[in-house]
């Protein structure tokens, strides 16, 4: 099973309607920091491993993945001891960047252009841009941006895939508490299926 279908199209529950409150500033954070990921996988004079370092150091700045991380476990987030919660976030970091990056690399060299944006609360914002591909399957990418103590960061992204916009946190979590329930919260158990879901979509890129 690929990784499109262990996440969810979950943008109608995700994204509650308000005001105006995204500015400029929040839409220009996304455009120049998206870009820079996206612009890090096309130097042609850096070898795979070197590209995925600088990729991924672009996503480590650009999005609070420990933040997500913590999100997608719920309540295990204060129950691992601190050795368990560290081996666990590793791997997740892992996970999330090889996924980001396997599905960007097909549009490497090409602007993300920034659309528009919702906003779910006055700190709380849903950017939506689009990647353009000289064959005309476009893709939308959805940030969401969140703005506390003066800083921007990004919590969680939806990629478009084959048609559905897919929301890395938000199945995830609903998959992970329940291997957590029904393993009576064993970070082994999870770091395990992760590892697993890393391995295999690794092992796809090919």
């Amino acid at each position: 099973m690929k990784m499109r279908t262990l996440l969810i199209s979950a943008l109608a529950a995700a994204v509650v309607p308000a005001s105006a409150y995204a500015d400029e500033r929040t839409e220009s954070f996304v455009k120049q920091n998206a870009n820079e990921v996206l612009n890090s996988l096309n130097n042609p004079d850096l070898s795979s491993a070197e590209r995925t370092s600088l990729f991924s150091g672009y996503m480590e700045q650009f999005a609070n993945i420990n933040a997500v991380s913590k999100f997608v476990i719920g309540k295990y987030a204060n129950r691992f001891s601190p050795e368990e919660l560290k081996r666990y976030q590793d791997a997740f970091r892992t996970y999330a960047l090889a996924v980001y990056q396997s599905e960007l690399d097909a549009y490497r060299g090409n602007e993300v252009v920034v659309e528009g944006s919702t906003d779910r609360s006055p700190s709380d914002s849903i950017v939506d841009t689009k990647i353009a591909r000289t064959d005309g399957r476009d893709m939308n990418v959805r940030w969401r941006v969140l703005h506390r103590n003066g800083e921007y960061q990004v919590v969680d992204v939806a990629l478009d895939i084959e048609g559905n916009l897919i929301w890395l946190a938000i199945e995830q979590r609903a998959q992970f508490l329940a291997l957590l329930d029904r393993t009576n919260g064993s970070a082994d158990a999870l770091i395990d299926k992760i590892n697993g879901m890393t391995r295999k979509l690794k092992s796809e890129r090919r």
